[in-house]
């Protein structure tokens, strides 16, 4: 039973990471740009969540949707005031931009909340766990919620992205946004909802991430923000679909490479995976190549 736990566990973590990826994936896709602040968007709303059960005393479910909403306002903020301006400005301003968001939200929760760890509560320990085979095999409650959560997400993106009239402008935008605008999109707009949604997911998956891994710190989304990262790069970045297959697979590579070959080279491995992906497939495991004319 102890594959088919960690089989279990690989994927629960790999659909956190996925709903990570898809936030990079998203916002690469449309603007071409690499927001590095979305690990710390995560971190912002695991405290958000933390901050509504402890202080304010909200039911669970409301205060997951106080995270959702307070970090799709900050995701559309960040988006307005930082890379708006820098629309037309060169790929490398953007990305250092981004590492300076990334650091002043850092800094703001070490001034707000301290750098001392905070207890995240389990939000799912009502529903109970899954028991097999006579109690060999235990399926925890967070486990089949993230990979229930993840599940529906994926669905739900792809219906909005395929048939309606924003998700088409999504699209269109992903291609040409020259040509978009000519044919009447808005694209300044569909590019800021393409951050509230990424930010909206990075609250979901800090309240995932929380819920498995109780301890909040301001540096909570800087490591599974970074594997997220190479999870979109390993499915292809800018695809859907990939992002949810490179999460999957990079949460059970890191499970397996812990189980059986030791804590220290979880991270190595998934790095190595990375690289041999990336050098059999550059565009990744469902990335398409893109032709450009010169």
């Amino acid at each position: 039973m102890g594959f088919v736990s960690n089989l279990v566990n690989g994927i629960s973590l790999g659909a956190v990471y996925a709903i990570i990826a898809l936030g990079y994936t998203m916002v690469y896709g449309i603007a071409k740009m690499l927001n590095f602040a979305h690990g710390d968007i995560i971190m912002v709303g695991g405290y958000l969540c933390f901050c509504s059960i402890s202080y304010l005393g909200l039911n669970p479910f409301v205060s997951v949707l106080v995270s959702i909403v307070g970090c799709t306002v900050l995701g559309i903020v960040i988006e307005r005031l930082a890379y708006k301006p820098l629309r037309e400005a060169p790929s490398l301003d953007v990305l250092i931009t981004a590492i300076g968001v990334s650091y002043l939200l850092q800094n703001t929760a070490l001034l707000i909340w301290g750098s001392n760890p905070k207890s995240f509560p389990n939000l799912f320990k009502s529903l109970g766990n899954i028991r097999l085979f006579d109690g060999q095999l235990v399926i925890s409650s967070t486990a089949i919620v993230t990979i229930a959560t993840n599940i529906v997400i994926m669905l739900a993106l792809t219906w909005f992205t395929s048939k309606t009239r924003m998700g088409k402008a999504m699209r269109a935008c992903s291609e040409d946004k020259g040509a978009a605008q000519l044919m009447g999109i808005n694209v300044n707009s569909t590019i800021s909802l393409t951050f509230a949604i990424g930010s909206g997911l990075a609250a979901v998956a800090g309240v995932l991430l929380c819920s498995a891994y109780p301890t909040l710190m301001p540096t909570t989304g800087s490591m599974p923000g970074i594997k997220a990262f190479v999870a979109a790069v390993l499915g292809g970045i800018g695809s859907i679909p990939g992002a949810m297959v490179g999460g999957i697979l990079l949460g059970v590579a890191e499970i397996f490479a812990k189980a059986y070959i030791g804590t220290q080279f979880s991270d190595a491995i998934v790095f190595a995976l990375l690289i041999v992906v990336l050098l059999i497939k550059p565009t990744g495991i469902l990335g398409k190549p893109i032709s450009e004319k010169v």
